[in-house]
């Protein structure tokens, strides 16, 4: 089968063998996959030291073959895949032996991939395969952020620094139809218009004076996946004993901040990675709720997974990229 692989330091497309389900696994004939920031780090995080390693954490398809024991689903099923390995109910955070497909296990930028049978999920019948496919990973991260660890009320304003992200497009409709105000940021003229399209109240240009803009706002809630380059500024317009949910460092893992402002502030800072299987069948029960549909900026062939690649590193995108297999 084709695939899209890093080996020995270098991304390309390769023939694979094709996966056989163990007994508890099965194979899923993958339609679509979707791409991720995780994905841009791998290399770097793998060195060129290691053989072919099939990336990718998203994707949907059909189930080809099951294993002997295989219960919960049966071939022919239409499902998306649940890229949080082995974290099956909600807990204050994840279990030692969890994983995120894609690495160290084989991901989904092939035409097929074997996996535990706990790891797929119905795929929602108002989704197309595109959208299915780069469903999982950013709506479950996103769902955990908010409504677990953010605890959104409605009536409460949130704030979400870049507002072009995939796990962003969420966080504005999830909150909006939480009965949230949404207020975004972004440097880029046309992802903030996207962004208010998509159900944003406010849109703040980046680089303008966030506490001058928000003066007559009340910030409840700061969901923060930028990192160092916003953590103080975002800290500056929440309110006294406001939360703030971080899932993300896409600037700088350290920061500095003032302590003493901090605890004066009384805040809440919280961590939140992921979600466990219990939080995804929450959050396809809210998509089909809502009817809700993720938002697909582009969709490349797996021959052009480089191109992909190259325009997600690019930050062009708003909203999800996929892979058609």
């Amino acid at each position: 089968m084709k695939a899209f692989v890093l080996e020995h330091g270098e991304l390309k497309v390769k023939e694979m063998n094709e996966p056989i389900a163990g007994p508890h696994e099965v194979v899923v004939a993958l339609r679509t996959a979707g791409l991720n920031r995780r994905d841009l780090y791998i290399p770097n995080r793998m060195g060129n030291d290691k053989d072919a390693l099939i990336l990718g954490s998203d994707g949907a398809g059909v189930i080809e073959a099951v294993g002997e024991a295989v219960t919960r689903v049966r071939a022919g099923d239409e499902v998306i895949i649940n890229p949080s390995l082995r974290w099956y109910d909600n807990s204050d955070a994840p279990p030692k032996d969890f994983d995120i497909l894609g690495m160290p296990d084989h991901g989904t930028f092939a035409e097929k991939i074997a996996l535990s049978e706990e790891q797929v999920e119905k795929k929602p019948s108002h989704l197309s395969w595109e959208e299915a496919g780069v469903f999982a990973l950013a709506a479950l991260t996103g769902y955990r952020a908010l409504f677990t660890q953010g605890k959104i009320k409605a009536g409460e304003t949130v704030f979400i620094p870049g507002a072009g992200s995939g796990v962003a497009t969420y966080l504005i409709a999830f909150a909006k139809n939480a009965g949230a105000r949404v207020i975004v940021s972004s440097r880029s003229e046309d992802k903030r218009n996207k962004a208010k399209e998509h159900g944003a109240d406010i849109a703040l240009d980046t680089n303008s004076d966030w506490e001058k803009e928000l003066v007559n706002e009340t910030i409840d809630l700061v969901i923060d996946s930028v990192g160092a380059a916003t953590f103080n500024r975002s800290l500056e317009v929440l309110k006294k004993g406001g939360r703030i949910v971080i899932f993300g460092a896409t600037t700088d893992d350290s920061i500095d901040f003032n302590l003493r402002a901090f605890f004066y502030g009384q805040y809440k800072l919280l961590g939140s990675t992921m979600g466990s299987r219990q939080e995804l069948q929450a959050t396809l029960k809210h998509m089909e709720n809502y009817q809700m549909h993720p938002v697909v900026d582009r969709t490349f062939t797996l021959d052009e997974a480089q191109a992909a690649f190259d325009y997600l590193k690019e930050s062009k995108q708003f909203g999800k990229i996929a892979l058609q297999l």
